[in-house]
């Protein structure tokens, strides 16, 4: 597996995913969000790191080979409106094959040193249900206590820090079980519901690997 940073807001490059395999796959077609990617192969876009753009075709013609297959996962990012030194995480996928396989988490943590050399000194992501907010937890992120939009709770990760070895400014379990407690107010069915009992008096889950660290 390949990841790698496609381009930066707001120049970014888009992407054409498979909608029947990849959640928010709409979302990629969008040029004013950076993307990053995990991709099988290096037989993927031309110019990355250099604001690529994928392959674009008609939605009427379109068929197996008018999209990235070579995609397996997704990230789209843009800078906060007010303030410059934050980058939003505004969408991630992973292809329905590959769900399970930390590829999310991953490729959120691959971009967070990246967009620290670029300036930024805080990451934020929106989940809005408990398996996102667990996923992001793995990528060095925590709950803020505040919530946006649509019920979504905001996490937020330092981009250069190692989250790691970083002194918490609070009790990370409260925290985590905070959030975790908000979800559980939302009588939400299973499978949802199974996992929030399951993780009742649970630490926050450990870190994934970063690659390329």
């Amino acid at each position: 597996m390949e990841f790698v940073v496609l381009g930066w807001p707001p120049d970014g490059p888009t992407l054409r995913l498979d909608y029947r395999r990849f959640a928010y796959a709409g979302k990629f077609v969008m040029s004013n969000t950076g993307k990053a990617v995990v991709r099988e192969s290096d037989v993927g876009v031309a110019g990355a790191d250099a604001g690529a753009t994928a392959v674009i075709a008609d939605d009427d013609a379109a068929t197996e080979g008018d999209y990235d297959t070579d995609i397996v996962a997704a990230l789209a990012f843009n800078a906060d409106r007010t303030d410059g030194s934050i980058l939003w995480y505004r969408y991630v996928t992973v292809r329905s094959d590959a769900k399970g396989s930390l590829l999310g988490p991953k490729l959120a943590a691959f971009v967070a040193p990246r967009a620290a050399d670029r300036g930024y000194e805080r990451l934020r992501i929106a989940v809005n249900n408990p398996f996102a907010y667990e996923a992001m937890y793995k990528a060095g992120f925590a709950w803020t206590g505040e919530e946006t939009g649509v019920a979504e709770l905001v996490l937020e990760r330092p981009a250069s820090l190692d989250v790691a070895s970083a002194t918490p400014e609070c009790d990370p379990m409260r925290a985590y079980q905070s959030g975790l407690d908000r979800y559980r107010a939302r009588d939400l069915g299973d499978p949802e519901a199974s996992f929030l009992r399951e993780r009742v008096g649970a630490d926050p889950p450990a870190l994934c690997d970063v690659p390329g660290a």
